[in-house]
């Protein structure tokens, strides 16, 4: 095996030879006897489980097969809680909504082959989102016990690297331990992400003496020259500051606010963002910077003279198909690959955000600003005209997703999480939602997985069993993993899944409609959600039109246990301020010749048959 990180193993065994007798047990007794270690004469899967354990691991999602059902054996004899799931894909989600809902890795176990290949969506959305998740799997026999045409003899780990940030192949049963607390460690350094560890089946019941130690923490990252340089240009006080929150600053939401009120800068986060900064905050005015974001972002930031972005990396969906109408600004990230990729950033800063905020803050006389400028007094009128925009009516008949959104928002507990699906009503709960604190509303942004949430969410109840969780699930996303809430039934989790029901993929239509004139493949059959429900073993209730939508989901957050509720939802005409920009953006760079074939298209669609939408 070749490990990333091969000088530290060396030097982690040598002073585990020089150290360890003092810790071992007895001779045939297998037990950890010092804080972090994992010590002993047993099994391949005992040390994998007392290494997830020494790791702070609370629970491990997945479905047990062939190839791992030693070590479901002793996640049971270990006493080490597991979720069994529907689909490996669910297991992914589940590990990410974890993850989200904590700070910490989420964990999942799965067979080689399909296990592998039907947790890829899962593990990719993980990926592009940034979110740390550690993927063990029982692989397919190597070495001496190797035999051609092995059942899920794939290329395990060449599929897996396509999804994750690192993979790390076991060769040998005392590795292990090893290979275990490295993918941690990976999983949460630098930019967060998936790691697995790929370990033969046959390792699992291979017995062996381990002396495994914790490793030592990685260095945080922390360029002084560039953070300097960043210093200077902020000491300049004729210079508006606004800062772009991303991801990166989610734990970080304290020194980040006090670098708000020091600058007197608005603070904007991306989507993955959401509640880095207490949405309540005077100088808190949404997600986005521009028009694909929040109004208040947009017209806020239209004043700054340079943006300070922390944590963020400018992805399609976060910037609104690229758009960026700014000539300065400061980057900051964890990640050096991301600094630059898509804009040339006047600083660019290699560091974590925590490092860069306390070093910001520890300068605090040399870029402190007066507050007497009336900028909380004008994001404060803003976010009120926003909530008037929000609440004008659009829709004749059945109820506006908007008004499920903001009935929710009030409804809800303080410390609730929300689960957002990949709807079109995404970027209205982007915008509308207003997350009081870290880690409470959730979104698959870069991967835009269809029916992550409703796993997602039993991934963070799972986390917190006492708190509030729900969705804001599309009827499209919902067919993707409807069978995941059995899980919640069987184990007594007590999620809100909101189905916003319009019998079609609203959001594909919105698209295809304007390029189009017409919809393909758009319309879903009807279902019965209250069989489903009995079926499923939850609670069922449906909202049918405004009267009900208050008391309806209210009752819905008091009923005990998982409930499925159906909101029958009817789109209007409500602009979509994220899909009009993006629009706009991806017509600024068509050739000539493109629109022409675009606009003859449509204008001959006018009159032309075969327009039937379905």
């Amino acid at each position: 095996m070749e490990f990333p990180l091969i000088t530290r193993r060396l030097a982690l065994q040598a002073m585990a030879a020089s150290t360890l007798p003092a810790f071992l047990p007895a001779r045939g007794e297998a037990r950890i006897t010092h804080r972090g270690w994992v010590a002993g004469s047993f099994s391949g899967a005992r040390a994998l489980v007392e290494t997830l354990i020494a790791e702070g691991t609370t629970t491990v999602f997945g479905i047990p097969g062939a190839q791992e059902n030693e070590l479901w054996d002793e996640f049971k004899q270990k006493g080490l809680d597991y979720t069994l799931v529907t689909h490996e894909f669910s297991a992914a989600c589940m590990a990410d909504g974890f993850a989200r809902a904590t700070g910490r890795p989420g964990v999942l176990a799965i067979v080689p082959g399909p296990g592998i290949t039907n947790s890829m969506t899962g593990l990719g959305e993980a990926r592009l989102d940034s979110i740390p998740i550690v993927c063990i799997v029982g692989d397919v026999a190597r070495g001496k016990k190797y035999r051609p045409f092995q059942v899920h003899a794939l290329e395990n780990s060449a599929i897996l690297k396509t999804v994750c940030k690192e993979v790390i192949d076991v060769e040998s049963v005392g590795d292990i331990p090893y290979s275990v607390r490295l993918a941690f460690q990976l999983a949460q350094s630098g930019e967060p992400g998936p790691v697995a560890v790929v370990v033969p089946y046959d390792q699992f019941i291979e017995r062996h003496l381990f002396r495994s130690a914790p490793l030592a923490p990685p260095t945080v990252t922390f360029d002084q020259s560039a953070a300097e340089t960043a210093l200077s240009l902020l000491s300049r006080g004729n210079c508006r500051v606004g800062i772009y929150a991303g991801l990166g600053c989610m734990d970080e939401s304290g020194p980040l606010t006090r670098l708000a009120e020091i600058l007197n800068a608005p603070v904007a986060t991306s989507v993955s963002g959401k509640g880095a900064i207490a949405a309540d905050h005077p100088l808190s005015v949404g997600w986005g910077y521009g028009p694909q974001g929040s109004v208040t972002a947009e017209r806020i930031f239209a004043a700054v003279d340079i943006v300070l972005a922390i944590g963020v990396r400018f992805s399609e969906v976060s910037t609104g198909f690229y758009s960026f109408p700014y000539k300065r600004m400061i980057h900051v990230d964890a990640c050096a690959a991301n600094l630059g990729a898509v804009y040339k950033p006047e600083v660019a800063v290699h560091a974590e955000a925590g490092a860069f905020l306390d070093y910001l803050l520890k300068n605090e006389d040399k870029i402190a600003r007066p507050r007497a400028n009336g900028l909380e007094q004008r994001i404060e009128w803003m976010r009120g005209q926003e909530e008037v925009c929000f609440r004008r009516e659009y829709c004749r008949g059945g109820i506006d997703p908007m008004d499920v959104i903001l009935a929710m928002r009030e409804a809800t507990d303080p410390d609730a999480m929300v689960y957002v699906d990949v709807t079109a009503s995404e970027h209205w709960a982007a915008e509308a939602w207003k997350a009081p604190a870290p880690r409470t509303y959730f979104n698959p942004t870069d991967n835009q997985a269809m029916g992550w949430s409703i796993p997602a969410a039993i991934g963070g109840q799972v986390a917190f069993p006492e708190r509030q969780v729900c969705t804001i699930t599309g009827d499209g996303c919902f067919l993707m993993t409807a069978m995941e809430i059995t899980t919640a039934a069987r184990e007594r989790l007590p999620v809100k899944f909101f189905i916003l029901d319009d019998g079609a993929y609203h959001y594909m239509q919105a698209l295809q409609k304007a390029a189009y004139k017409r919809t393909t493949a758009t319309i879903l059959a009807g279902l019965n959600y209250e069989a489903l429900a009995e079926g499923f073993g939850v609670e069922y209730l449906k909202i049918e039109n405004e009267g009900e939508l208050e008391s309806g989901i209210r009752e819905a957050l008091k009923t005990p246990g998982p409930v499925l509720v159906q909101v029958c939802v009817e789109y209007g005409k409500r602009p979509l301020r994220w899909l009009d920009a993006a629009k706009k953006r991806y017509m600024n760079e068509m050739t000539l010749e493109q629109k022409l074939r675009f606009g003859t298209r449509l204008g001959a669609r006018s009159v032309a048959l075969r327009n039937r939408n379905d």
